[in-house]
């Protein structure tokens, strides 16, 4: 049993203005199953990257076993994956391999085929099991579920929990709780560590967040008070320096006994004044963790025609020349939340995309309200590049009530001068959601919303659902989410 060991820690990238970590100190078991959450953009994958040696910092990461980051790029991916394997692996028996495959559920054709031929699901469980083959190895986990479908979301939680020793990026609530027994948790000004899942981190963040609501409304108070007092001070000492000059009764005044008088009431003032403002800003830095989430809001038009949004019949889609799902069948009427499950590769994203227009190959029927008014959020956010105010102006959406909902999830002001491009993941799928959200729309299709969407933030979507009830057909893997937001699932 080795420990990790994080002491002064500083960061700041190459000109930007402000650190992403300054004076982080914390110890970590090697033996641990950490996961890890915080919200987007506030430097996990970051703090991965210190820990494993990619980033160079201010202060010390000592660690006493090897360091393995994933992902992490594959050479040669024409090659067969045994090929690949046996590179990453080279003293590795084959039947330890296997062994490890088949407990990701993948099966033994795979080492057959080319590797870049795998499914991004099927890549993903073939490099996290050459991970657990490395012995002695520490490893960092950086979101891999964002390609697994619910399946193979709980047979990874089911792998990770009889695993020992790693870091594991994720925000899928249910996958935390089936494996991690620590949490590392990214505030708004420090790193924690404390024992449990996610359910327990949850429970102890909410009355962690009562203490410090409680703590920073007096805090606030004496900080009112420190003002006043402060503010009562310079006025006395500017009645000092102005009876200096005053006149009484046509006496002249000794000039004298008034100026050493009124430069002593001087001095004490700004020596009280001094205090005052340090005690004022010591208390401004005790304002530190409540990680407030701020309700979003949504404004989806009434459906009032009668009948259905959408109707299919025997309908069946293709997507690069092959039927990817046949004879569905199925209604959404006004109000209803439909999640849309099955495995990858099913056609779930497919058929989003023949609800929004798109050309996608269709047989059989399917009939859209007439005037259906619909609002799309694709899956990929790759494409984002440019400001943030540019890209709302030119969607057609209020911009301050775009900005407002950016600022609601998480985003700093900083961040809408910065090109949309060198956002995190994360933030870019929140981009794509804020926008959504300006748009009035009868029907709301999201592709995979919550793809590396930060916790907090997933709750505030599931509230939003909730108070506002619009009628949805949505992709998601988020077993929690799905469970509390959706009315019913349309299963392919």
């Amino acid at each position: 049993m080795s420990q990790i060991t994080v002491s002064h820690l500083t960061f700041a990238y190459d000109g930007a203005c402000d650190n992403v970590f300054e004076d982080v100190s914390f110890v970590l078991d090697t033996d641990w199953r950490l996961g890890f959450t915080g919200r987007n953009g506030r430097g996990k994958t970051t703090f991965l990257k210190l820990l494993d040696g990619t980033l160079d910092s201010r202060g010390a990461v000592r660690a006493g076993v090897p360091v393995l980051y994933f992902p992490f790029p594959v050479e040669y991916p024409q090659d067969d994956t045994q090929a690949v394997l046996e590179r990453l692996l080279p003293d590795c028996p084959a039947w330890r391999i296997l062994r490890e495959l088949n407990l990701l559920g993948v099966e033994q054709d795979v080492l057959y085929r080319p590797f870049y031929t795998m499914s991004n699901g099927e890549q993903t469980k073939i490099l996290l099991a050459s991970l657990f083959l490395h012995d002695g190895a520490f490893l960092l986990i950086d979101e891999p579920t964002n390609h697994l479908d619910a399946g193979g979301r709980r047979l990874l939680g089911e792998y990770l929990a009889q695993k020992r020793g790693y870091i594991l990026v994720s925000h899928d609530r249910d996958l935390l709780d089936r494996c991690a027994d620590h949490m590392l948790v990214l505030n708004r000004r420090d790193i924690t560590v404390m024992q449990g899942n996610f359910t327990a981190w949850e429970e102890n963040k909410r009355l962690q967040d009562e203490r410090e609501r409680a703590e920073n409304e007096r805090l606030e108070k004496d900080i009112a008070r420190l003002g006043e007092a402060a503010r009562r001070t310079e006025r006395w000492s500017g009645r000092a320096e102005r009876e200096k000059h005053a006149r009484n009764s046509g006496l002249r005044p000794d000039r004298g006994f008034l100026g050493h008088k009124a430069a002593k009431l001087m001095k004490r003032a700004k020596v009280t004044e001094a205090r005052q403002q340090a005690a004022i800003a010591e208390k401004k830095t005790l304002l530190r963790n409540v990680d407030e989430a701020d309700g979003l809001k949504l404004h989806p038009l009434a459906w009032s025609k009668s009948g259905p949004l959408v109707r299919a019949e025997g309908l069946s889609l293709s997507y690069g020349g092959r039927t990817v799902c046949a004879g569905l069948t199925f209604t959404l009427r006004p109000g209803e939340r439909m999640a849309v499950t099955g495995p990858n590769g099913c056609g779930k994203s497919t058929l989003l995309k023949k609800l929004c227009g798109q050309d996608v190959a269709a047989c059989g029927t399917l009939a859209l309200g007439a005037g259906l008014i619909v609002s799309y959020v694709p899956q990929d956010a790759s494409f984002l590049h440019g400001g943030a105010r540019d890209y709302a102006r030119n969607a057609g959406v209020d911009e301050t009530m775009f900005l407002t909902l950016l600022r609601k999830l998480g985003f700093e002001r900083v961040q809408f001068e910065k090109d949309m491009a060198d956002y995190s993941a994360g933030q870019k799928k929140k981009v794509l959601l804020a926008r959504s959200l300006c748009e009035s729309a009868h029907l709301y299709l999201w592709d995979e919303p919550l793809n590396y969407i930060d916790v907090l933030s997933r709750m505030q979507i599931e509230q939003l659902l909730l108070d506002y009830r619009p009628t949805m057909l949505f992709v998601e893997h988020d077993a929690a989410f799905v469970r509390r937001a959706a009315t019913g699932t349309l299963a392919l």
